[in-house]
Order: structure tokens, then sequence, then C-alpha cells
């Protein structure tokens, strides 16, 4: 997979995966003048600051204002426009779901909806502003596809590519900075995923991981390996559509999988996993995740360590079902 050569390097470089968002969003702007970008007032926040210094005349700061800035990107893209609308994922999809919808994916309006500060990573911010529940209120919506990049890298090539597709895209985006997993070189396709782990020990549990929990999932696995323990991990870089064939083969090799994301376990990546599993090949699950609770305040690493989601309970959850 041309994974980073530091990756189980203390070292490893690390950058926000909304950075990748803004970088790929200027790639887009260069390459199709169709391609339109819209704030509520978090432009620097959301990197979408790059590309309003570059494109001025197609850059609109709407203000505070997630519920009517999804509707002019619905309108924008009717007329042709490639609409990029970015806020706090706790306020876009979460306040503007109802717009998103009805006016964008009802009308099966190509608007691509970034947001961004999503799961309990956000920190000090509080249970107020840490989306957890954004991935299951996006997947539910026909039309809708839903894409969880692991790092800065991934979601830039997510942006590039999402530009290009004529459906309504969620994007998820952390804040902080998470450890780079891929490389250039590393291939990205809308609705693939990708096995980034596999010991030499006997295949046992399958995990599979989205987003900024990737890199636990491989550690987890790494240690695991260490210990006799064998298994594969595969990056689900699109929630919606998931590969199923991919998911249904490990389900197959492994005979139990364990699901990973920084999000509610109830209606997020995990149960579209075992919606798929439950129809066509019953696996024994676990799931890592929030279990239905609120954030609160705390640093990212105590947040992610006290909601379950660390390393460590990642090998708890291999454990516990072997």
């Amino acid at each position: 997979m041309n994974l980073n050569p530091k990756l189980f390097d203390t070292d490893v470089e690390q950058a926000p995966i909304r950075a990748g968002f803004g970088e790929g969003l200027v790639f887009a702007g260069r390459a199709d003048e169709r391609v339109v970008a819209m704030c509520c007032d978090l432009t620097e926040s959301t990197k979408m600051d790059a590309f309003a210094k570059e494109f001025p005349k197609r850059f609109f700061e709407m203000g505070i204002m997630e519920q009517s800035s999804v509707s002019v990107a619905s309108g924008m893209a009717a007329m042709g426009k490639i609409p990029f609308v970015s806020s706090y994922a706790m306020f876009s999809p979460g306040r503007s779901w109802e717009q998103i919808r009805t006016n964008i994916c009802y009308n099966d309006r190509p608007v691509k909806i970034a947001g961004s500060h999503a799961g309990v990573s956000v920190g000090p911010d509080g249970g107020t502003h840490q989306a957890i529940e954004d991935i299951a209120i996006t997947r539910v919506m026909p039309r809708m596809v839903v894409i969880t990049p692991c790092d800065s890298i991934e979601a830039k090539k997510a942006t590039i590519a999402m530009a290009k597709t004529n459906s309504p895209t969620y994007i998820r985006l952390a804040r902080e900075k998470t450890p780079i997993i891929t490389t250039e070189d590393t291939p990205f396709e809308i609705g693939k995923a990708q096995e980034f782990f596999r010991s030499a020990n006997p295949k046992k549990v399958g995990i599979i991981a989205c987003g900024s929990l990737v890199y636990n999932a491989i550690m987890a696995g790494k240690e695991l390996e260490g210990e006799g323990i064998g298994v594969v991990v595969l990056n689900i870089g699109t929630v919606k559509p998931m590969d199923r064939e991919a998911v249904i083969n490990l389900a197959k090799e492994c005979g139990a999988i364990v699901t990973v994301e920084e999000h509610q376990v109830a209606g997020g990546m995990g149960s579209a996993v075992a919606e798929i599993l439950a129809v066509e090949h019953p696996t024994k699950m676990s799931f890592v995740g929030v279990q239905d609770l609120f954030g609160q305040s705390g640093s990212p690493t105590e947040l992610l360590e006290h909601y379950g989601m660390g390393i460590s309970h990642i090998k708890e959850a291999v454990k516990k079902l072997l």
C-alpha cells in the first residue's frame, strides 16, 4: 500500500486531517473553475483560507448561518457550480441536517459538505462542540456519500476526488494533528477499503477502522502480533458506499471483527459493517467507540482514553472476542 515508512517510529510525522482538506480544495479549484467554496465564519479553522486567498471571487463568507449556507450551495449546484461548504461538524451537518436532506440530497445536488473538528478529540471545546453522531445522520440520507479520511494525505486525495463526482458528499475531518499513515503513492478511491496491516501470525481477528483512529488500530495490531495474536487492519476511507466485498472477505477470513471509530457506536461505521455482515456473513463482533455518552472537556488524549478508544482498549476488544 506504499504506507509511510516511519509509521512505527516514535517520531512519525503528524498533521491535522483538516489541513489535507484545505490543500485538496485549492488543487480542485485550480483544476476546475466551477469549484466554489463557502464557510460559516470559520475560514481559518476549517482550512478554507488558502482557497479564499487564491480564488477570492469564488469564495463566500456566509457568517454563522449553516442552514442558509447549504441551501445557497444547493442553488449554486443547480446552476452548474461545484460548491464546498465548511463548518464545524456539530453545526454542519448537525444544525443544517434538514436543509442538507431536503435541498441537497432530495434534489440530488452535488454539494460537498466538510464537517471539521469532528469527534471527542476536539478536546477543551467540550460536549456541545464534539460531533460524535455525524456519521449516523449523514449515512442515513439517500444519495449521500460519506468519507472518513485517516490522515491529511488521504483527506487531500478525497477532496480532489469529491470535486469530480456528481454526488452529495460529506467528508469528516479531525482537528488535532494525527500521525501520517499514507504517502502520495498510497492508492485512494471513493468506495474502496484498504488493508493497512497484516500480521505474520495466523489470522484470528479483523480490525476495521476509520478516520483518526486508524493509527491506533494499526498500533494495536502491531502490539498484538508481538503477543502472538494475528490481526488484519482494514481502513474504511468511505463509510458510504462501504466496500462490501472487502468487509465480507475479512469476516470470512478471520471469523471475528472489531470496529474502531471516534463516534457513537450506535449508527456509525461499525453499525454499517454489522448491517452488511448480518445479511451476508453473520460474524462475532465488538465495537470500539463512544458508548451512548456525550463528550466533555479535556485533552484529546485524555478523552480518547476515557471513552475507551485507546490502543489498549482495541487490544482488549480483540482479546475478549478470542
